[in-house]
């Protein structure tokens, strides 16, 4: 489907996103240095039991967690696949966001396509299904209102109307809400660009730091001969 020239509007929003994305780059590499140069202490004690496990071999699987629902402690039972299930449905959800946010920018006509249109849109709105989900969760269990902070639901609710305004927005460019104007894609990319913002001071952040702390953790414990562990 031919693709209208962006408004004056959407263009500046668009100059925007863009500089919301050095701004949160420059926060990054600053954080990662901070990591790297104070974060990181290093494990003086013997090899534990270097026939069980060694250094590499744990930071290795502790790094590949994420991929094993048996092995993450917030999927074992009696939570089980189905949790695990709405976990990767949720992140599924955000890549398709940040994938809509930023190929719209710079080529409107590749995620106008309908294999990515399909594909995006269903991540999205499923992702914002399982974002209810969650926000209940979150509200109506006692022992997760106890551990909650402002800054957990704020980003909750953030994430779930970015998801609505993400499948929105992707209807928009496909030309399926043409009525509207540029009006979703633009309030997409104004909330896309309040996230790159806020998100390295908020706890959304730990995405940042997952793949550093899981390998240092693994291989200090890897080291010891505690981890991975033995079944017996």
């Amino acid at each position: 489907m031919p693709q209208h020239e962006p408004s004056s509007l959407l263009a500046t929003v668009e100059a925007v996103h863009w500089m919301a994305l050095a701004f949160m780059g420059t926060v990054y590499a600053l954080r990662l240095w901070w990591l790297f140069r104070f974060g990181r202490a290093s494990d003086r004690s013997a090899p534990g039991n270097p026939a069980q496990s060694t250094a590499l071999r744990g930071g290795l699987y502790s790094l590949g967690n994420v991929v094993m629902p048996w092995a993450m402690e917030s999927t074992r039972k009696p939570k089980g696949l189905a949790f695990y299930a709405t976990f990767v449905i949720f992140h599924l959800g955000v890549v398709a966001g940040i994938s809509l946010a930023f190929l719209s920018s710079l080529d409107r006509a590749l995620v106008a396509g309908p294999a990515a249109a399909w594909t995006l849109g269903t991540a999205l709105a499923a992702a914002f299904l399982v974002a209810l989900y969650r926000i209940a969760r979150r509200v109506l269990r006692p022992v997760l209102r106890l551990i909650s902070t402002p800054d957990d639901y704020f980003s909750l609710a953030m994430l779930t109307v970015w998801f609505l305004l993400g499948v929105c927005a992707q209807a928009h460019v496909a030309g399926a809400a043409r009525f509207a104007g540029d009006a979703y894609l633009i309030a997409f990319l104004l909330a896309t660009s309040f996230f790159l913002v806020y998100v390295p001071f908020s706890k959304i952040s730990h995405y940042l730091y997952y793949p550093f702390t899981r390998y240092w953790i693994g291989r200090t414990l890897g080291h010891r001969g505690s981890y991975p562990y033995s079944r017996s």
